[in-house]
């Protein structure tokens, strides 16, 4: 696989940027909202695809850093009358705090250990939200109030509940995912991360810290998951157990498998086909999932590697 240059990488996530833009001014009102939640979804998908997709390590509990940005934001708006960047950043606190305190117990696993390790936290972590009811709203969830959801600065005013603002909210809390992503796989610390998944020890054999070089990459995942979930609160208004359960925790899976894992836009467009999918199927029939699995069985056979994967494979071999 040949690499591209930096002005060319930079160049076409620039461009997808910029597209994402001019469709906020062509979009009907009902495609406007939808990609504005499908932006703040793919973030999560971003943060998946670090640990999956350039460390090859399969989780199934992402559902708790998602949900500890959500729960993080949310609760500190609803209980602490935090203003929104306040609550957002300690939504994406909570999130890297609780990675760190996570990688350090579950990387001392491997394989299926991790995998079990990771999904018995995230278990427990959707049970405590259960059983402190009174204050994180058990499993009915929680509205945040329209009032504290406006963004101030200095003399101007955003409302986030406003489509607009909510839209390039959204784009620019993908933007920033977005670039990040590409200057860490892209970084010296990435390619740690790449050689680690071929092979660990020789990469050990090679001087590297491999934990260390893991356990950044679980941080990082884990900030980004966060992020997602703050913003989900802020923009959208809700907070539920449900984005903790297991179910949250395969989505990203399955959003980075379609778009394509350890490339960069690969879980955008993963999140893209899966949404626009069911929401065109459901639209004609209520038998909309049996669709879905033929068209994700079709996707599969056809694009092994995911959908961006396939072509980097077969054509576009410096796609990063």
């Amino acid at each position: 696989m040949s690499e591209a240059s930096p002005a060319k990488a930079y160049g076409l996530h620039l461009g997808v940027i910029a597209l994402l833009f001019v469709l906020s001014f062509l979009l009907p009102d009902y495609y406007h909202g939808l990609l504005a939640r499908i932006m703040v979804l793919a973030v999560f998908a971003m943060g998946y695809n670090m640990l999956f997709g350039y460390v090859g390590l399969l989780s199934l509990g992402h559902a708790m850093f998602f949900a500890a940005g959500l729960y993080g934001a949310g609760l500190a708006v609803i209980h602490l009358g935090w203003n929104v960047p306040l609550a957002f950043l300690g939504g994406i606190a909570c999130g890297a705090v609780l990675a760190l305190v996570i990688g350090l117990l579950a990387l001392r696993t491997t394989g299926v250990a991790f995998m079990i390790v990771t999904m018995m936290f995230a278990q427990v972590f959707y049970l405590v939200i259960l059983y402190f009811a009174a204050w994180t709203g058990g499993d009915q969830g929680m509205v945040v109030p329209q009032p504290a959801r406006v963004l101030y600065l200095g003399a101007a005013s955003f409302d986030l509940t406003n489509p607009t603002v909510r839209y390039m909210t959204a784009l620019t809390l993908f933007s920033l995912a977005l670039l990040a992503t590409l200057a860490i796989v892209r970084s010296r610390h990435g390619r740690v991360l790449i050689a680690i998944r071929e092979n660990e020890e020789r990469t050990k054999m090679l001087g590297y810290d491999t934990f260390s070089n893991k356990l950044a990459a679980v941080v990082a995942s884990g900030t980004i998951c966060a992020a997602s979930g703050a913003a989900y609160a802020l923009l959208f208004g809700y907070v539920g157990s449900n984005f903790a359960s297991v179910q949250y925790s395969i989505l990203p899976l399955l959003w980075v498998l379609l778009g394509g894992a350890a490339t960069t836009l690969g879980p955008m467009l993963g999140t893209v086909f899966m949404y626009y999918v069911i929401d065109i199927t459901s639209g004609y029939t209520s038998a909309y999932l049996l669709i879905v699995g033929i068209a994700l069985i079709l996707l599969v056979l056809f694009f092994p590697r995911g959908i961006l994967g396939s072509i980097r494979q077969r054509w576009l071999g410096w796609l990063p």
